[in-house]
């Protein structure tokens, strides 16, 4: 050991403690940040529906990645969506435990990992906050496709049930929302950023665009329908019958008879509010998914209950039926119960719900939870799209959670439907916000299709959404509630209906080709490294 100068330490082996210890304390702010933004993108949802808080969500993920390596970002991505999913569908676990939930949770927010970890790898590159924003709605995209069908919940775009960016979806769909409140979000950290290094010229122009992307949301409502109901077709006067079950949760359907009656109840008590000129006549009458748990095809009481309220409202029925079969199946099917003749056309739900309607794979996941058996048969996975003729209205049929899906509402716009349904049953959600969640979804539809769409719901929040996404009324949870409006067959197509799913694959493409500029650089050196 050499001689050391004495009063001084040996400390080239302790030099690099400070930065390391540095280094941890930085850390646990970024993963606090990345904690905040997952919650601050919470409270813009339903719940809470601070719609104004929904870019900073997108804005400290970005802080809290920049410049980091993807590994870091993939944790900080991490951090962000359990935050966020865990809080936001806390409603799945709420009659069979936390399993399914905290699964779900987790599984989603794996997919937000992963877009820390492209944000962080693209951080470095010019115009970040452009491909950060495209990688949201890549992330999304992805998100809501695979696996078993994906799970589009909790997207971006539909925080936005009111305000500038709402406008957009009449543009490019939930995308280009999605998009926007994104693109806000990547600007004011871009700035917050250029302000902290003394770049007042770069940060001044990143706020620019953070105040100029809500601006032209603004200036998007100008061409667009307002909250009128009967403006642009020819009207048919709709009613829709929230029935109410006789109690929250699973068990609701152990009941089923009771259900129906509520459901044939409401329907009756309108027709004597009708014939004693308190309400209008309805052309249509739309009752929600599961208002007949009981196969009407081989119930012939259920049958003459539905047949009786029909007769009693002199107008056709939208019934939600659980049908027997085909084979060991069984099928979550809209039927027009006309009046005169019965049963008529259907539609069969195109997109059952997995473990909620069917279970894949059960006897592997019967290890993890005996839940699974609750769904004692599975449903099937109808084939055609669900444009009905009811009453004269061409009726888009969605149920439940279809809603959500880009391409299934799509489907009934473009076939030709001049107003949208969803039939849906909450009751085993409870007292949550899953009901004002699914809502939130209808509210964009209603912009994103320049039409009015109906939601009835077994016990709310059953609703009539006007063309701007406002409301023109809604239920309580679990309550009997009964709506009649006269409501526009309209046939317009917004520039969302004509470009389909062109903006999502633009903007998916625009996040994957920053990202490939990162990654097959790095690839090529790491070759070449090898090599040598």
């Amino acid at each position: 050991m050499g001689s050391v100068a004495p009063g001084t330490l040996e400390r080239s082996a302790e030099a690099p403690r400070p930065a390391s210890r540095t280094r941890r304390l930085r850390l646990p702010w970024r993963t606090l940040l990345a904690a905040a933004g997952g919650l601050l993108l919470l409270l813009a949802f339903p719940g809470w529906s601070v719609v104004a808080l929904a870019p900073l969500g997108p804005a400290a993920l970005a802080l809290a990645v920049h410049g980091r390596r993807a590994r870091s970002g993939a944790w900080l991505g991490l951090v962000f969506g359990l935050a966020f999913f865990v809080p936001l569908l806390s409603w799945s676990g709420i009659y069979v435990g936390s399993l399914p939930w905290l699964a779900l949770a987790g599984w989603e927010a794996l997919h937000l990992a992963v877009l820390g970890a492209a944000t962080a790898a693209t951080s470095r590159l010019r115009l970040w906050p452009l491909w950060a924003a495209a990688l949201w709605v890549a992330d999304e995209a992805v998100r809501g496709r695979f696996v078993l069908g994906g799970f589009p919940w909790g997207r971006l775009g539909t925080s936005q049930t009111e305000g500038p960016f709402l406008s957009l979806a009449a543009y490019g769909g939930v995308p280009l929302v999605s998009f926007a409140v994104a693109l806000t979000g990547t600007l004011l950290a871009a700035a917050l950023v250029a302000l902290t290094r003394s770049g007042r010229r770069r940060g001044a122009l990143a706020m620019a665009g953070a105040v100029a992307v809500p601006l032209l949301g603004w200036l998007a409502w100008l061409p667009l329908p307002g909250p009128s109901l009967t403006e642009g077709g020819p009207t048919r006067t709709v009613a829709v019958i929230q029935g109410d079950v006789p109690q929250p949760g699973l068990e609701f359907n152990e009941r089923r008879r009771a259900v129906l009656d509520n459901h044939v109840t409401g329907t009756v008590e309108l027709a004597e509010a009708v014939a004693a000129g308190e309400r209008p006549q309805p052309d249509v009458v739309i009752w929600p998914e599961n208002s007949s748990d009981i196969d009407p095809y081989l119930n012939e009481d259920a049958a003459r209950a539905i047949s009786r309220a029909a007769a009693a409202i002199d107008a056709p029925i939208l019934v939600g039926a659980v049908v027997d079969g085909p084979g060991r199946f069984i099928s979550n099917t809209g039927i027009v119960w006309d009046p005169e003749d019965g049963p008529g056309d259907t539609y069969v739900k195109r997109h059952p719900v997995p473990f909620g309607e069917y279970v894949p794979a059960r006897d592997f996941f019967r290890l993890f939870s005996d839940k699974v058996d609750l769904i004692r048969r599975d449903f099937v996975q109808g084939g055609e799209v669900g444009l009905l003729d009811v009453g004269g209205a061409r009726v888009g049929d969605l149920i439940c959670f279809e809603v959500v899906y880009d391409g299934l509402v799509r489907d009934v716009v473009t076939a030709g439907a001049g107003m949208i349904v969803v039939q849906t049953n909450n009751a085993t959600f409870g007292y949550t916000d899953e009901s004002e969640q699914q809502l939130a979804a209808s509210r964009l539809r209603a912009v994103e299709f320049g039409r009015t769409v109906v939601v009835a719901a077994t016990s709310g929040v059953s609703a009539i959404v006007a063309p701007d996404g406002s409301l023109a009324a809604r239920s309580g949870l679990f309550e009997p509630a009964v709506f009649v409006e006269d409501i526009a067959q309209r046939d317009s197509a917004t520039v969302a209906q004509r470009l389909g799913a062109a903006p999502e694959w633009a903007l998916t493409a625009l996040g994957a080709g920053a990202l490939l500029a990162v990654v097959v650089p790095a690839l090529r050196r790491r070759s070449r490294r090898s090599t040598a």
